[in-house]
């Protein structure tokens, strides 16, 4: 699709793709060449890495100065951090729409056009993957991941968001960082369901789409068990409180729906 088209509402959609990249040297190049092929320009994040995924992700922005764009974080600050400096720059750009997509090749970069063509439909909604699992899901992962769905069911008093947790999805640029100017937003692995339940609160529709995960294309995982699952287990119960006094809001919005 083209890297720039006139949306359905009238409005400019000009998406960019935005990869935070923490010490992922060895599947980052086949990621990056996989979503290439769109047409669509790269952000790519780089969240203090070592020395060596540097100089990776270094000859890869010089290799593509057309197409790629390297922003730096002086130190590893997490994946949310990362994901929200690429939404500031990508205001500073002018795009529209950021796809945010992994940088350990679990993601099917080939799903792409299909995220971005609901998009461009659906310039105002959040467009989330929920996750099509092969057997290289780790059941520990898999079977956590419905605790979660319960959590955001009941944070957002609906089940609109399938899965919270997949790191493959396009948002709005100005929403999102109109929402981290105003709220602290989970930076680590709380990241990507603090911000999509926040925004869901703030009115922003959730349309869901299948895509295929395998984990992970370089054997790496940033998934820290005590402490991302602590900041998890804090984030819910933030959201919960949080909810209730949406509760009105929240039950309005259901009865609009029907």
């Amino acid at each position: 699709m083209p890297v720039a088209a006139f949306c359905s509402e009238g409005a400019m959609f000009k998406p960019v793709i935005v990869v935070p990249v923490y010490n992922h040297e060895h599947a980052i190049g086949a990621v990056l060449a996989g979503l290439l092929r769109h047409g669509v320009p790269c952000m790519l994040v780089d969240d203090g890495s070592s020395v060596s995924c540097a100089a990776v992700l270094d000859a890869l922005a010089r290799a593509h100065p057309a197409e790629v764009e390297l922003v730096r974080l002086p130190y590893n600050q997490g994946k949310g951090a990362a994901v929200l400096a690429g939404f500031r720059q990508a205001a500073v750009r002018g795009y529209t729409h950021v796809l945010q997509i992994d940088a350990d090749g679990q993601h099917e970069t080939a799903d792409v056009p299909k995220f971005l063509a609901l998009a461009e439909a659906n310039p105002a909604a959040i467009i989330c993957g929920y996750p099509v699992y092969d057997e290289s899901v780790p059941k520990a992962r898999l079977y956590g991941r419905y605790a979660t769905h319960i959590w955001v069911w009941i944070n957002t008093l609906s089940l609109e968001i399938r899965d919270s947790m997949c790191g493959f999805r396009v948002y709005p640029v100005a929403p999102v960082n109109t929402l981290a100017a105003r709220h602290a937003i989970g930076v680590r692995m709380n990241f990507d369901t603090d911000i999509v339940v926040r925004l869901f609160w703030n009115g922003l529709r959730v349309i869901n789409i299948g895509t295929s995960v395998s984990y992970p294309s370089d054997g790496v995982s940033h998934f820290r068990v005590w402490r991302d699952n602590v900041l998890i287990s804090w984030m819910h119960t933030v959201l919960f409180f949080g909810m209730l006094s949406r509760i009105p809001k929240l039950l309005a919005r259901k009865w609009q729906a029907k």
